[in-house]
């Protein structure tokens, strides 16, 4: 830390302790003015003199009310201003006693705001400069008397240059730490999303392959004494549905792994190019599904064809848990204009509970895939019986505040 530095903390720290030694400073000054006086008027030789026993106690007050400018500046700049006029009027030759006026002035100036510094300034060197030339034993327009409104107008200036200074840094650095805050709360928003993504993942992945694990597992447990080979499908089948979700995830846990861990699976994300394989698993599970496209193989963004498959898989999945051993599921995927719409039928018998009802998150996780790109789902009972998911997502990203027709 540089000399300066560490002043400037000395004077945050002990602001009396520095206003102390400048009162103390600006009375020597004072002091020692009053031993001088020009010789001639129009030379600039000069002699000693000996001052007043009045102007030294006059110095001596306006220095010792400077002590406390920080506190009082009004009043300090009262009580300097009286001295200085007494001075005026009385002193012959005069003492420099309005130099106290002129701290006093700048930091009224320094600290208050411009309308009230234009008012106080004027008032001040209206009154001492008047006083002076009115009063005074010099002519009205002496050197001394234009001196006096030449430093009183450069205290006012000064202090109100300090004063826009200080408004203009403290103007910066307010702007710089709402900037942090912004930054900060943009890097929290964006962690906080993509944890609910990769939550909404873990659920999908989980809840799709033990549904599967639960119904095959069932199975094999309800064959296993009188048709070992179908027992023996059907827990070949959990293996499979178990093996599939511990590699999902993996690659969905890997993307947690900070960057000095070992590296993530690479598989890209599934999209409805997968489709096929993941009807299969339903299939093999025992639930009918028909499956209808008219895409016309759209390439879709990452996101919107990753947020396709998570809801035919999740909503398939609730049909399998929900619907009933005989329920039949239909699966459209169609492009309508700008949007690809995703149809999940069921013809549930109504036995078990409704999705949703008990307490589980896969329709709000629906939810806010299709929220987070800005389309629109629709869920509910179908009448006569099952139960409807529709998805409409935008094939391209949409500006905010647009009907999603």
């Amino acid at each position: 830390m540089s000399t300066l530095q560490r002043v400037k903390c000395q004077a945050k720290a002990h602001p009396l302790a520095m206003d102390a030694v400048l009162a103390a400073g600006v009375l020597v000054c004072m002091v020692a003015g009053s031993f001088v006086e020009p010789r001639h008027r129009d030379s600039v030789s000069w002699a000693l003199r000996t001052p007043d026993l009045l102007s030294l106690v006059l110095m001596a007050l306006g220095a010792a009310a400077l002590v406390f400018r920080r506190r009082a500046a009004m009043t300090v700049l009262c009580l300097t201003g009286t001295v200085s006029v007494i001075e005026s009027v009385t002193g012959d030759p005069r003492a420099p006693v309005a130099m106290s006026a002129v701290i006093a002035l700048y930091t009224v100036a320094s600290t208050t705001d411009r309308p009230t510094t234009w008012r106080v300034g004027l008032l001040t060197m209206t009154v001492l400069t008047g006083s002076a030339m009115a009063a005074g034993s010099l002519p009205w327009y002496a050197q001394e008397n234009l001196a006096i409104f030449a430093w009183t107008g450069i205290g006012a200036t000064a202090g109100d240059a300090v004063r826009s200074r200080r408004a203009f840094v403290q103007a910066i650095r307010e702007r710089a730490e709402r900037a942090e805050r912004t930054r900060e709360e943009e890097a929290r928003r964006r962690v906080a999303e993509e944890r609910l993504r990769i939550a909404r993942d873990l659920h999908d992945v989980v809840a799709h392959h033990i549904a599967l694990v639960n119904v095959q597992a069932g199975v094999a447990a309800h064959v296993m004494d009188k048709r070992p080979d179908q027992a023996k499908e059907a827990l070949a089948h959990v293996r499979e549905a178990s093996r599939s979700a511990l590699n999902e995830l993996r690659a969905t846990v890997g993307l947690l792994r900070q960057s000095g861990d070992p590296e993530a699976p690479t598989e890209p994300a599934p999209g409805l190019d997968r489709l096929d394989e993941l009807t299969g698993t339903f299939r093999n599970a025992g639930l009918h599904i028909e499956v209808a496209r008219a895409d016309q193989g759209t390439p879709l963004p990452a996101a919107v064809d990753l947020a396709a498959y998570r809801i035919i898989q999740e909503a398939l999945t609730n049909v399998q848990k929900h619907a009933g051993p005989q329920a039949k599921a239909e699966v459209s995927v169609v492009r309508v204009g700008p949007n690809i719409e995703i149809t999940v039928l069921d013809d549930g018998s109504g036995e078990d509970d409704e999705p949703g009802s008990g307490g589980g998150h896969g329709l709000l996780g629906m939810r806010e895939r299709v929220s987070a790109l800005r389309g629109t789902l629709t869920t509910g009972p179908r009448y006569g019986g099952g139960f409807r998911v529709h998805a409409i997502l935008p094939v391209k990203s949409r500006a905010p505040g647009e009907d999603p027709a």
